[in-house]
């Protein structure tokens, strides 16, 4: 019940969160819905008080509703309808060729054209809210998760330093490490982003997230009292000025009192609760992607993932280069030369090549000739991708995409974004939908994690949403390592991730430091290798130098042979925080990679994944020195098959990388 249960605006209308009694009561009417397997139940009442169990252990007790601005509560339902679903989904560009789609929904009406659905999947549970009505509606989503016990939660919080209220937190990149404290801990002060992990019961996680979002804010959550975690929401801007890095971000002034309007007919974002025994249940999740929505690009022929040569994380820095080194067409040629030796399929010319003065993209440094660096890289195979901000590229978007795209330009990366309420969330649909138009491909930064997007457009192959080695260039006090060892069981499980990893310059633990021009990751040379096959990226970067590379042909010929999309991938093992081993097949060939935090170990590999047959196994393994010298690796060749079982050493902040391709 909710009789105590009042609507806060805080922030002169900045913040809408429902604050009330969260518990799951006796109710005149009430309906359970299960998984297709039987091991997840969902049971919800008229009052929409929600219980989520699995094998019979209660993973949290739900509650949602609609605050309208009129003052009028959507918090009751009745007319249940049921249905289930068993399907194939295609999946370009993903993890894997194809998921099965299965779940059994309860659908229940509520007043004033609206109406909410809750599908049950085997490994997890979703609802989300529908409206029918032709009436504008202004509304707030209330949500809230309240656990069984004070179970260990694994979350992001936004990362600010000067905390003021949940405003001064609206606006942020979407990036920081997790942190790992029992649920009762968590500081009340502090929003956290999705997605996040609770463990609830002996041998039960749950992670929630949400999929779907489009021209709707983004969900973030906050402890209130005892064990419930409620959403938050940013309200709807109402005044804004450009502001933040090159005027080329938009600062929020004013909110209005409300986080959404609805204008039609349309469904609201997906409440996800992905609900497992184990870590590998969640890395191996599929919900955040089948729950984004359908695809709006008929021909996806057009798209084309692959890796990318990254020129900023490795300050343009060229060795033994007959001119001067940075953002002209000299040094991207090189760059160029570089991904036509090694099969790379992009260019990317990052933050710089556009004028810092001008304030849009049309101005182009006197530097860089982009006609004749466009025709240098058809020549050899290699497309170039363009950085942009965001304001420049929203307020000439048409233009922008139509310009560069006749110009034979591939796609962009838009960066520092730093919101997701409902104006940034339509301008990323109006992005991809005209970039689409124009058949360009779109890499987010500086932005929340996809959400269901890469679903629903398939031509934005990534998005950031990540702590990712960039971030070593400027702070290196802190353990990436284990992150790396986090993300594939948290951030991963809503979709890819442009991490950018491969680098050259390594580092054991305490001897890390910073170089802005020249970086050095944390982990072993394997840890960074291993990064291609654990972590989701369709388009995938080379973080370091050409020369760096070239100096390293090995390690090169590997990294460049990774393929960024998948027929099939096998989590094998793992522990949250601790280490993942991760199978990926493309065709004949599967690519394997593990990695650990700083805790060295020995892993038991079995390879009972593979068809019957032998396959020759190309290994890179840390070296017998990895400890001291994070650099030293060994590469091995050896036959393998089906009934081959393998001890795999890791050293501190290790990895391994392996390719096997059948005989």
């Amino acid at each position: 019940m909710r009789a105590a249960a009042v609507m806060m605006t805080l922030l002169a209308g900045g913040v809408s969160i429902w604050n009330g009694e969260s518990q799951f009561t006796a109710s005149a009417a009430e309906w359970n819905v299960s998984s297709p397997d039987g091991k997840v139940a969902v049971t919800v009442d008229d009052k929409l008080n929600i219980k989520v169990a699995r094998d019979g252990s209660t993973a949290f007790d739900g509650k949602t509703g609609l605050q309208l601005m009129s003052g009028k509560e959507i918090d009751k339902v009745k007319s249940p309808r049921r249905s289930s679903v068993d399907k194939y989904v295609e999946t370009p560009f993903y993890r894997c060729k194809g998921v099965n789609e299965r779940y059994n929904a309860l659908s229940l009406k509520a007043s004033d054209g609206w109406g909410i659905e809750f599908r049950v999947f085997d490994d997890g549970m979703a609802w989300r809210w529908s409206y029918s009505g032709h009436k504008p509606q202004e509304i707030t989503e209330n949500v809230e998760y309240t656990f069984p016990m004070d179970g260990k939660t694994t979350l992001p919080y936004v990362r600010t330093d000067n905390i003021k209220d949940f405003e001064s937190q609206f606006f942020n990149s979407f990036e920081n490490l997790y942190t790992e404290v029992p649920l009762s801990q968590t500081d009340s002060r502090r929003l956290a982003f999705l997605p996040l992990v609770v463990e609830p019961a002996e041998n039960l996680k749950v992670l929630l997230t949400e999929s779907d979002v489009a021209d709707y804010p983004g969900m973030f959550l906050n402890r209130g009292d005892g064990l419930t975690l409620t959403g938050v929401f940013a309200n709807r801007p109402k005044k804004m000025h450009p502001g933040g890095y090159l005027n080329a971000q938009m600062l929020v002034d004013e909110r209005e009192g409300y986080a959404a309007r609805i204008d039609g007919p349309r469904s609201l974002p997906w409440r996800v609760a992905v609900v497992s025994p184990d870590d590998a249940g969640l890395a191996q999740s599929q919900l955040g992607y089948l729950l984004g929505g359908e695809s709006k690009i008929s021909d996806t022929s057009w798209i084309k993932p692959g890796k990318v040569a990254w020129d900023w994380w490795n300050d343009w820095n060229l060795q033994g280069a007959d001119f001067v080194t940075g953002v002209n067409n000299d040094t991207y040629k090189a760059y160029i030369d570089f991904a036509s030796r090694n099969g790379i399929e992009y260019v990317i010319l990052d933050d710089g090549w556009s004028s810092k003065e001008s304030g849009d993209l049309f101005t182009v440094v006197k530097e860089i000739d982009l006609p004749e660096l466009v025709a240098y890289g058809k020549e050899r195979g290699v497309g170039l991708i363009l950085w942009a901000g965001y304001l420049p590229f929203a307020k000439d978007m048409e233009e922008v995409c139509r310009r560069y795209s006749e110009m034979g330009i591939k796609g962009f990366k838009v960066d520092f974004l730093d919101r997701n309420d409902q104006l940034m969330t339509d301008f990323e649909e109006r992005a991809a939908a005209t970039a689409a138009k124009y058949h360009l491909v779109l890499d987010l930064h500086g932005t929340h994690m996809p959400g269901g997007m890469n679903r629903r457009w398939p031509n934005v192959l990534n998005i950031e949403g990540v702590h990712g080695l960039e971030q070593v260039k400027f702070n290196n006090n802190f353990d990436l390592v284990r992150y790396d060892a986090t993300i594939p069981f948290v951030r991963q499980a809503a979709g890819p991730m442009d991490y950018t990893q491969g680098a050259m310059h390594n580092s054991i633990r305490g001897r890390q430091y910073v170089n802005i021009s020249e970086p050095v990751s944390q982990g072993t040379r394997c840890h960074q290798l291993a990064l291609y096959m654990v972590l989701d990226s369709p388009l995938n970067m080379l973080c370091d130098s050409p020369s760096n590379y070239d100096r390293e042909p090995e390690c090169t010929r590997f990294i460049a042979g990774v393929p960024t999309t998948w027929d099939e991938t096998k989590v094998l093992q793992g522990d949250m925080g601790e280490y993942i081993v991760t199978a990926r097949r493309k065709g004949d060939v599967w690519y394997v990679g593990g990695l650990s935090d700083w805790t060295p170990r020995d892993i038991e590999m079995s390879f009972d994944f593979l068809s019957e047959g032998t396959y020759e196994a190309e290994i890179f393994s840390d070296g017998v020195n990895a400890h001291r010298l994070a650099t030293d690796y060994r590469r091995s060749s050896e036959t393998i098959n089906n009934k081959t079982n393998k001890n795999i050493h890791l050293a501190p902040g290790g990895g391994f990388a392996m390719k096997l391709v059948r005989k």
